[in-house]
């Protein structure tokens, strides 16, 4: 059985490579991958033939965020498919060093070498990605006559999270007479008129295999990456999940390979990128490989460039600038917007963001591309630049076109401005420059109303639908026509008063009749159409109330400024019914705490394999807080506080010392 499995696999990559590689680059590849499947399939003859799944001797992980927070309907989910893995671990055999990770429905086999990517925290990623491509899928295959059924989906149902309703508000959808599909779509089998998916760089296969086997309607998933090992990797995941006549593999370079698909007949439908960085050097490739009214999957972790740290390097990648601001999440869903639709734009195309998330350390958008010269033509009005005071944080959007309609045309024009000064008009501080950015919508709240109904109805499909259901709960409630957001804190921080509490303060801006919203980005966050100057007029009321010392304060300083203007309106802060959203009144899980110890980016994979250095090693060591850096041993010459006031219960095994003749000179020495 393992002999026939290798020469299966020999067959599955030599079949592929045949039709792929055309220069001597890719046959270099060809030679590489055949040489990997070479040693595979010895290893493979050599070894016994592998026990059942249920035997103890065979290493099994558990994904750490699905173990720790999983439902017993998670639980049961998985011993339903011990027969299934039966199966699995008879046809392929693990390699010396492998363990068996599980997440969803996959069963990967993973090296314990760090030669293929894997971070257990992005679940929650794979999983809102399932669930959008499902909706996505449900909608594209409607109108090519084609029914998806999801396990577990008893019937369509549709949450509401009006302010009438304290829980979520079920109903069923009315059927409208019109005929059901002929032709049904499951999960696992091959749909002759669904979707054609790209995994760009696909490492594992973790999120490919997950694809084929939780998301109904797909016609084939290509994974790709390129390294030679990654790819005998994923054939091997492909094999052992059962998933082979829908999953191939592929090692390629991956903007090669999207290049090489750029016709029309050729495109896929779906189309994922979620790289070790920065995505920029793909997005080309991706906005002319994906179908007419595909969706483009993108995941950015360069979040340090994205957030201001480096603007110019910002700019280089994305074609804008990234300044630090409070608002730096959301300006960096949009600096991706941004860049899509510019590089979309030059093929005559444009998006549409279905969803933009930023969650953990990084962020992820879904967009939709689409193909038309006239509607190209607002590309300039959707980009704007931001004009950010360096000392209230007041912020200025300048659109970079104009367009208005003139009967059944549009008339286009450039911009005029600034909208400001050359001081702030608040505190006479200067401005920065950033962007261009994204100034649209970055939700489309009814598809992202589809997505939230379906996981709420299903919440055994996902070991992470709880945080799915609070972050896109957030979502629907946020204000669509407002881009970015100020901070409660950073607000009073400037006029160095108390912060006043979050449900009274957007009391005040609904009292003035302002909307408000709170952002998914930031926790303290206030989305608002407020202009800068009611907002500061509502801190100057406040800090009448809770009075700061004035004459402790400089006065070339913002806050002397703003306090010393009087307030043109009387701020109320009596709260409202209507100050507190349906998801913060149900309690719904919206910022989870940190999922586990050091959750945050891996260590990249290394190309020649082995085991990497211990990352925890290399943060202590380039985090360049001491120059010098102190050792346990070194602490010695410290004294003990707590040794002096009598509270130390470590005793001897304490760090520090406990010498009660040690002098402040025998510490420095």
């Amino acid at each position: 059985m393992l002999v026939q499995s290798a020469r299966l696999f020999r067959l599955i990559v030599s079949h592929h490579l045949h039709h792929s590689c055309t220069c001597s680059a890719t046959q270099t590849f060809q030679r590489k991958l055949r040489s990997a499947a070479a040693a595979i399939s010895r290893e493979l003859k050599s070894m016994e033939p592998l026990k059942t799944a249920q035997d103890s001797e065979v290493p099994t992980t558990n994904s750490p965020l699905t173990s720790t927070k999983s439902s017993t309907n998670d639980v049961s989910s998985v011993d339903t498919d011990t027969a299934s893995d039966k199966d699995k671990t008879s046809a392929v055999g693990l390699l010396p060093g492998e363990t068996v990770v599980k997440e969803g429905k996959a069963a990967i086999l993973f090296p314990s070498a760090n030669v293929v990517f894997y971070n257990p925290v992005q679940e929650f990623n794979r999983d809102l990605t399932c669930a959008v491509i499902t909706e996505f899928a449900r909608e594209l295959l409607a109108q090519r006559g084609v029914k998806v059924v999801v396990p577990g989906e008893t019937e369509r149902v549709v949450v509401s999270l009006s302010e009438e309703m304290n829980e979520a508000d079920v109903k069923t959808e009315e059927k409208n007479g019109a005929e059901e599909p002929a032709v049904t779509a499951t999960v696992g089998e091959k749909c002759e008129h669904g979707l054609r998916v790209l995994e760009g760089l696909a490492a594992s296969g973790l999120r490919s295999v997950r694809f084929a086997l939780e998301v109904p309607g797909l016609q084939s998933v290509t994974a790709n990456d390129f390294s030679t090992k990654a790819a005998a990797l994923i054939a091997r995941n492909a094999q052992y999940n059962g998933v082979s006549h829908l999953l191939q593999a592929s090692c390629k370079d991956a903007s090669m390979l999207m290049y090489e698909m750029r016709g029309k007949n050729a495109r896929y439908d779906v189309i994922d990128l979620d790289p070790y960085g920065s995505p920029s050097c793909f997005l080309d490739a991706a906005v002319q490989a994906v179908s007419e009214g595909g969706l483009l999957c993108i995941t950015c972790t360069d979040m340090a460039v994205m957030a201001g740290n480096s603007g110019e390097t910002c700019y280089s990648k994305y074609g804008s600038v990234s300044i630090k601001s409070r608002y730096c999440h959301e300006m960096a869903l949009r600096i991706i917007l941004h860049s899509l639709d510019q590089r979309a734009a030059v093929y005559q195309r444009y998006i549409q963001p279905l969803l933009s998330v930023s969650v953990d350390f990084y962020i992820r958008v879904f967009v939709r591309v689409f193909t038309g010269q006239a509607t190209v033509k607002n590309s300039a009005s959707k980009q704007a630049l931001i004009y950010n005071c360096v000392g209230c944080g007041s912020f200025h959007l300048q659109r970079m076109g104009k367009r208005r309609s003139n009967g059944k045309n549009m008339k286009y024009s450039a911009a005029t401005g600034p909208p400001v000064g050359p001081e702030c008009e608040h505190c006479g501080q200067s401005h920065q420059l950033g962007g261009p950015i994204w100034a649209e919508p970055i939700h489309d709240l009814p598809f992202v109303q589809k997505v939230l109904s379906a996981v709420s109805g299903n919440p055994s499909r996902f070991g992470t639908s709880k945080r799915i259901e609070g972050v896109l709960s957030m979502v629907t409630e946020e204000l669509e026509d407002v881009p970015l957001y100020y901070t409660v804190d950073s607000l009073s921080s400037t006029i160095h008063c108390n912060t006043p509490p979050l449900l009274q303060f957007r009391s005040a801006l609904l009292h003035a009749g302002y909307s408000v919203s709170l952002s998914h980005a930031c926790k303290n966050a206030i989305k608002t159409d407020a202009p800068p100057a009611a907002i500061w007029d509502i801190m100057r009321c406040w800090e009448k109330a809770n009075p700061v010392k004035r004459e402790k304060l400089s006065q070339t300083s913002p806050a002397f400024k703003i306090l010393s203007t009087e307030p043109s309106l009387e701020a109320c802060f009596t709260v409202r019914e209507d100050a507190n959203p349906q998801s913060r009144k149900r309690h719904l899980t919206r910022f989870q705490e940190n999922p586990q110890a050091f959750w945050g980016p891996k260590a990249r994979a290394k190309a020649g394999g082995g085991i990497s250095t211990d990352l925890q090693d290399k943060r202590k060591k380039f985090q360049n807080k001491r120059k010098n850096q102190v050792t346990d041993s070194q602490l010695k010459s410290f004294p003990c506080k707590r040794f002096k006031e009598g509270t130390c219960t470590h005793g001897d095994k304490c760090c520090y010392s406990h010498d009660p003749e040690q002098t402040p000179e025998e510490k420095v020495e």
